[in-house]
């Protein structure tokens, strides 16, 4: 039984198979127009789909490159930025305020300033408040540290933004923790190198401390977007 339903079932498909040849050839004037068509479309459509694909590949690696290039150029910026000594680095950070658009912007330079070690404000009149920690570029900031900041920067000094800005790698967990709690901005090196190449200020103030530095891939594409926004 199988075997003669395997020969009825070879000679159904010869028989198919010589009907739509006889069909073909009789109707080929008006057939070949759609198969060339219908080959062209598969061609095409295969051909692009590759180079869509090898655009994506290039977009992709050129966003890695450049990257990458940008985490480069704030290191070796970051660098310069290490050889000041603390005062230098609390005039060069009052420095950058003022490039992006602060007015009275001054600096304490002396101990007992309550955290306050720049004082400026913003273009739209909001009091700037920073406190400035030059560390090494290993250490984090401890939760001690903020502490005392979220102490002095409202309760004393009035501030609407209260920027804490560090040379150090991150902030540890406790420490951005009672940042975000208390609307402190929390700026570690990944985003101060992004403000040192020319991120603006109120570009880097809605980041606070994301990714947590550490080259994070949350920090790492924070700060590309914002250098992003300065071009």
């Amino acid at each position: 039984m199988k075997k003669r339903t395997r020969r009825q079932l070879q000679r159904w498909g010869v028989a198919v198979g010589a009907g739509l040849a006889v069909w073909l050839a009789a109707h080929w004037a008006a057939v070949w127009p759609v198969l060339l068509a219908v080959l062209f479309a598969v061609v095409a459509g295969g051909g692009g789909w590759t180079l869509w694909r090898a655009h994506r590949t290039a977009v992709g690696k050129d966003r890695q490159w450049r990257a990458q290039e940008e985490a480069r150029a704030r290191e070796l910026s970051m660098t310069q930025v290490d050889a000041l000594s603390w005062q230098e680095f609390e005039t060069y950070v009052a420095a950058l305020c003022r490039r992006d658009g602060c007015t009275k912007v001054v600096v304490s330079g002396r101990s007992g300033d309550l955290g306050a070690d720049v004082i400026g404000y913003l273009a739209d009149g909001r009091k700037v408040v920073v406190q400035c920690k030059k560390y090494a570029p290993h250490r984090s900031v401890s939760s001690h540290d903020m502490q005392k900041f979220v102490g002095t920067a409202r309760p004393e000094h009035g501030a609407d933004v209260a920027l804490f800005v560090t040379t150090g790698q991150s902030f540890t967990r406790d420490a951005l923790g009672l940042a975000v709690r208390q609307n402190i901005v929390a700026l570690h090196r990944d985003l101060l190198g992004a403000w040192v190449k020319g991120a603006h200020l109120e570009s880097l103030i809605p980041l606070n401390g994301s990714g947590n530095g550490g080259g994070s891939g949350g920090s790492k594409r924070g700060v590309f977007h914002a250098m992003r926004r300065v071009r």
